[in-house]
């Protein structure tokens, strides 16, 4: 078995590339990190190979696609993402741009591509990472909790339509609340709760996709958490959201 982790310098990404390799899988991790992917590498005991990419660029994304397209790839694991604190309208442009660029375009290129790919031969499994932001609206962190409502509801859609098919493609999505990752210093903000170890989260991840859950949520608190957001009005959930974010651009 063979997979593709987009993302797998650090973090979740980096943890799941464990977790894989512990499972016997073959690995292709994909960064812009070379030195982060080589030393990954030597600790790994199965075939890793590494490609140095930064998703940013739509060029790249269909690149990729095109140097992995005869590895027999079994698993893809869309993970490369991050996230911008601020309020909407002194956040920076360009950078919320290559935010939609990452978390939203290259996901929806190599899903699209490599979900025509395992059509084909009637097996594969991609796990697209969201959030839980993914279930709602995010002042003072709009644009990514934008950007994961999209891979979220992509995704779920995608399971319907393969569903119908009868297709043995399985998709999934993988919705944490806070994990303890090098978000916080990219996003420039820092979590007032405590978060879920990456490797927790990457294990209970991949284990659950394998069993074919479609959304996967870490953690009790978190579970408990969405399921009574269900109940709250819109308006109630944005004053609460927009709380939690301002104490995180304080801290």
């Amino acid at each position: 078995m063979k997979a593709l982790i987009t993302g797998a310098s650090s973090g979740i990404g980096r943890d799941m590339a464990r977790y894989l390799a512990s499972l016997n899988y073959d690995l292709i991790l994909v960064a812009r990190r070379k030195d982060k992917l080589q030393k990954l590498k030597k600790e790994l005991k199965t075939n890793v190979k590494i490609i140095i990419l930064d998703l940013l660029k739509e060029e790249n994304v269909y690149k990729l696609h095109k140097i992995t397209q005869k590895e027999n790839i079994d698993f893809l694991i869309n993970n490369a993402g991050f996230g911008l604190f601020g309020m909407f309208s002194k956040t920076d442009l360009n950078r919320e741009l290559e935010m939609i660029d990452l978390n939203i375009k290259s996901y929806h290129i190599l899903t699209k591509l490599f979900l025509k790919d395992f059509m084909k031969k009637n097996q594969g499994r991609i796990l697209n990472v969201a959030s839980s932001a993914g279930f709602l609206a995010g002042p003072r962190l709009s644009t990514y909790y934008a950007t994961k409502n999209y891979v979220l509801k992509l995704t779920l859609a995608i399971y319907e339509e393969l569903k119908e098919q009868n297709s043995n493609v399985k998709i999934s999505s993988l919705c944490p609340g806070p994990v303890n990752t090098e978000f916080n210093k990219v996003a420039k903000g820092t979590f007032t709760v405590k978060g879920l170890s990456s490797k927790y989260t990457a294990k209970y991840a991949i284990d659950k996709c394998l069993k074919n859950k479609l959304i996967i949520v870490p953690g009790f608190t978190m579970k408990i958490g969405l399921f009574f957001t269900r109940f709250l009005p819109e308006k109630l959930k944005l004053i609460i959201i927009s709380k939690i974010q301002k104490r995180k651009e304080k801290n």
